[in-house]
């Protein structure tokens, strides 16, 4: 009985959001030696490396560079947090554009909180701190709620109360995934917004959710307008072409787009595959940076 109150409080405690996970971690084991006030240290930017559950994909070089900029003036403002995995090793757990930035900047070292934490809280302290930010668009949370699920066997529900959303906001979410690569990128990169997908997904063909994009984006279609759409395509059975006014979308080809955003999904990047009749091919997984690089390696587990 006492250890089920004991997991039923650290749960309640996780739900709370970034503070409480922070909380939590930091009390399983001593920081390092103080090296500032209010438990920020002094760590080398060359004993740093990247989250490997950072959900945040894109990072704006020219952003970057005015953060650079801003750092080289005024510091940092804002200390990173990390989590310490040897004496001359750390790993970051939010702040990773910061830390961008000091490099660009010149900087030796960089003011940071150092947590102890495991890969899942690691996993939710990221995701928690952009979220609450809003550094990310809707399909990075959806990757990383459904990464959650998948590698740490958590159910929506549980995975709602630990980053401190309901249920039905997770489902949403993660439903998202289910869309076309053109909806997604179109999602990602603000052409149509999180209301736009969900009327979205409601639509039974990918030619019928193409079409619909399209009209969204040309015709600058409000989401109500988008929902009496949808509902009028539903009541009359129409099969739409796509833009392109192709013939049918074969099967083959349907398989290799199911293919491609389970791909994507999976890499958390935009994967292209590239067919040449029904029995050959290309896969193309691209990488934005060496950290990048190195992310999609560990996932082809090499």
């Amino acid at each position: 009985m006492a250890d089920q109150k004991k997991t039923l409080k650290k749960r309640q405690s996780l739900g709370r959001g970034l503070g409480s996970l922070l909380s939590d971690a930091t009390s399983k084991e001593e920081a390092p030696k103080k090296t500032g006030a209010a438990d920020i240290f002094k760590v080398p930017v060359n004993q740093i490396e990247t989250n490997p559950f950072q959900p945040r994909q894109d990072f704006d070089e020219e952003s970057l560079q005015e953060l650079a900029d801003s750092i080289k003036t005024h510091g940092i403002i804002q200390p990173i947090t990390v989590r310490k995995l040897s004496e001359t090793e750390y790993q970051i757990i939010s702040g990773e554009r910061r830390w961008q930035a000091s490099k660009k900047a010149g900087l030796e070292d960089i003011p940071a909180y150092v947590r102890t934490a495991n890969d899942q809280q690691m996993h939710e302290m990221a995701l928690i701190e952009n979220i609450q930010r809003e550094n990310l668009n809707p399909i990075e949370i959806a990757n990383s709620y459904q990464r959650l699920i998948s590698e740490f066997n958590l159910k929506q529900e549980e995975l709602g109360e630990r980053v401190g959303k309901k249920r039905a906001t997770v489902t949403n979410y993660i439903r998202l995934l289910r869309l076309p690569d053109d909806v997604k990128a179109a999602l990602r990169d603000s052409e149509i917004s999180m209301g736009h997908a969900k009327e979205l997904i409601n639509l039974e063909t990918v030619d019928q959710q193409l079409f619909v994009l399209k009209k969204i984006i040309n015709d600058s279609l409000s989401v109500r307008k988008v929902e009496a759409l949808v509902r009028e395509l539903k009541k009359q059975g129409v099969k739409t072409n796509t833009a392109s006014n192709s013939q049918d979308t074969s099967e083959f080809e349907r398989e290799v787009k199911q293919l491609q955003s389970k791909l994507s999904s999976q890499f958390s990047t935009k994967i292209q595959i590239n067919t040449k009749g029904k029995d050959k091919g290309e896969i193309k997984i691209p990488f934005h940076s060496v950290d990048d690089l190195n992310r999609i390696l560990e996932i082809l587990g090499m």
